[in-house]
């Protein structure tokens, strides 16, 4: 029997991963006061077996925490308490990404500094609910719509975020332009209702995360820049619109011509969300020449047949990675998977339901 590609070497440009398995990124709360810390070194150390780990959304600003206890990478401590995790991860031969997500209006001021702002490219509210440690869950606020100096200064933020996750040690970076913050909200015209050069036609919607992106592979190499894209997504009240498939097609063209390392597209499918059509992620494959990670709902025969078959070049798993730290292990010896998965422990603030699953005896 021939061997599952999903197990083989592969490359991102020149970046040599031992296998096709991505573990994907993912929220997890464990950052006290924004800091990462040996708790989390730990997390993705267990995890470190997977060719790429793609780190939870990290604010590169801020005014992007939007969710309790999430990690930056805009300060000193940040930058260092990151650097345990990257050191550790490579020690065990694994390669690193950061996400950079700047979480938008899917924030609260309780979860806030003072003199942050909850910012979107519109003062458009988001429906929905923001979990706070104070006092629970709360609405959504109307969020400030950005100015161009707001604008200005969150790609220059971008900019200094990713050139600390070099610092720290990453590999790359990732651009969260997905699951309905920063990014993705100039993408909706739902979201964005803007009347400048970035709203309006599709041209003008995607502007900013061009222009980001742009700016980021720039700084510190379009072969360490990645993206996060989920079309048909509904995460964080993002509707459908009828201009979905020509907004990919064109942001998908424009990022062919950036030639970054690669597109992350997530399918929350298996999540209740609608499927991301078949043609849209060829329409991508197609138009974007360099590597594919595809994500969402994966078990090992779906992923090696979609390598197979050329559809992606990568296969992000993400919470099969959470109750089986030894998630490549298990698929490498057909060990059976851990079904035990507390989904109550998920953003809580300790190890519990964090390291402390158990590897296969």
């Amino acid at each position: 029997m021939k061997p599952y590609k999903l197990l083989t070497p592969e490359k991102i440009e020149k970046l040599q991963l031992k296998n096709r398995i991505v573990m994907a990124p993912m929220t997890r709360c464990r950052a006290i006061n924004n800091i990462p810390n040996d708790l989390m070194a730990e997390y993705y150390k267990q995890r470190s077996s997977a060719g790429l780990i793609i780190t939870e959304g990290t604010s590169p600003s801020p005014n992007g925490l939007g969710y309790a206890r999430i990690p930056g990478i805009f300060n000193e401590a940040q930058i260092k308490g990151w650097e345990k995790t990257t050191k550790t991860v490579h020690q065990n031969g694994g390669k690193i990404f950061v996400q950079l997500m700047h979480s938008g209006r899917i924030s609260h001021p309780l979860n806030m500094a003072e003199g942050t702002q909850i910012l979107a490219p519109s003062a458009v509210i988001a429906s929905g609910q923001m979990w706070t440690d104070s006092k629970g869950l709360q609405d959504f606020i109307v969020p400030k719509e950005m100015t161009s100096e707001d604008i200005l200064k969150a790609k220059t933020e971008y900019v200094t975020a990713s050139k600390n996750a070099l610092m720290a040690g990453f590999d790359g970076v990732e651009l969260h332009s997905a699951n309905g913050y920063l990014l993705e909200e100039f993408l909706s015209p739902i979201s964005n209702i803007r009347k400048d050069n970035y709203g309006g036609n599709i041209e003008n919607r995607c502007r900013f995360v061009i222009e980001v992106v742009t700016a980021v592979a720039q700084a510190i190499g379009k072969e360490k820049t990645g993206i996060r894209l989920s079309p048909y997504g509904v995460a964080s009240d993002m509707p459908h619109y009828p201009e979905i498939d020509a907004t990919y097609d064109y942001l998908s063209k424009e990022l062919n011509q950036l030639d970054i390392a690669y597109i992350h597209l997530v399918d929350h499918t298996a999540m209740g969300a609608p499927a991301v059509p078949l043609e849209i992620k060829k329409r991508i494959r197609h138009n974007f020449k360099n590597t594919l990670i595809l994500c969402g709902g994966y078990d090992m025969e779906s992923a090696e047949k979609d390598i197979e078959n050329g559809l992606a070049d990568l296969i992000a798993f993400g919470r099969p990675f959470i109750n089986n730290p030894d998630l490549v292990e298990r698929f490498e010896n057909n060990w059976p998977l851990s079904k035990d998965l507390d989904m109550d422990s998920f953003y809580s603030a300790d190890e519990k339901g964090y390291t402390d699953y158990p590897f296969y005896k």
